[in-house]
C-alpha cells in the first residue's frame, strides 16, 4: 500500500510564493528513523539535512509552487482553501498512491478530503488538522515544501539584493521592505501579495500621500 503526505508552506505571507509538497513512500518506518516532524519544530540546518535524505529514501516526491502573482489572480474567484486543494491534487496526481494524507487548511476536514477524494479517481484521502505532526508522510512533505520556499526566498534576496526577511505580515523586516519600497516605486515590489490586507493598507496610504502632496 502506498501512502501520500500532502501539506504546504508559505500559507500566511504577503510576499513570496506558497509551495505544496508531496511525498510517497510504502513504509514510513524510514521517515521516523530519518526523525521527521512539523518542519516549523525544525531548525533550518535540520529540515536541509532531512530534505536530503528523504530525497534519497521515498520512491517519489514533488513539490507545486505557486507565485504571489498567481495567487493574487485566483483570489479573484477563489478562496485561499480551494486555491490550496487544487495544488493538494496536482501535487498528489503525480504518482500513484492508495491513501493520501493531507494537512488541512478548512475547518471542515471531512469537507474538504470529500471534495479532494472526488478528484482523485478512487484514491482513499484522509484530511486531518495538524497532519503534519500525526503523520510521518505528511511532515516529510512539509519538510520538502519548507526547504524548497526557503530556497525560493534565497533567490529573491539575491534578486532584490537587500534583506526581504520571512514574507509574514508579522515579520517587521518584511514589512519595512515591503513599505520603503511602495514609498519609493507608488507600487508594491514584485513577488508581494497585494490581495492581503497589509500591503493593501501600505498602497492605500502611499496613494493617500500621494494625494495630499499634489
Amino acid at each position: 500500500m502506498i501512502s501520500c503526505g500532502v501539506d504546504e508552506a508559505g500559507r500566511g505571507p504577503m510576499f513570496g510564493p506558497l509551495v505544496v509538497g508531496a511525498v510517497y513512500c510504502d513504509d514510513d518506518s524510514i521517515l521516523k528513523r530519518i526523525g521527521v516532524k512539523d518542519s516549523k519544530k525544525l531548525s533550518p540546518g535540520q529540515r536541509e539535512r532531512m530534505y536530503d535524505e528523504i530525497s534519497d529514501s521515498v520512491m517519489h516526491w514533488c513539490v507545486v509552487p505557486i507565485s504571489a502573482e498567481d495567487i493574487d489572480s485566483k483570489m479573484k474567484t477563489q478562496s485561499l482553501n480551494m486555491i490550496e486543494l487544487d495544488l493538494f491534487v496536482e501535487a498528489v496526481s503525480a504518482y500513484r498512491a492508495d491513501t493520501v494524507y493531507a494537512d488541512c487548511p478548512d475547518v471542515n476536514t471531512e469537507r474538504f478530503g470529500r471534495i479532494m477524494e472526488s478528484r482523485l479517481d478512487g484514491r482513499k484521502v484522509v484530511a486531518a488538522h495538524k497532519a503534519d505532526a500525526l503523520y510521518p508522510v505528511v511532515s516529510a512533505a512539509s519538510i520538502m515544501a519548507k526547504v524548497t520556499r526557503d530556497r525560493m526566498l534565497d533567490d529573491l534576496r539575491k534578486e532584490f539584493d537587500v534583506e526581504i526577511g520571512s514574507g509574514y505580515p508579522s515579520d517587521a523586516v518584511t514589512a519595512g521592505f515591503i513599505e520603503k519600497w511602495i514609498k519609493d516605486n507608488g507600487c508594491a515590489p514584485k513577488h508581494t501579495r497585494t490581495s492581503w490586507e497589509p500591503v493593501r493598507k501600505m498602497l492605500s496610504a502611499r496613494k493617500t500621500t500621494s494625494l495630499d502632496d499634489w
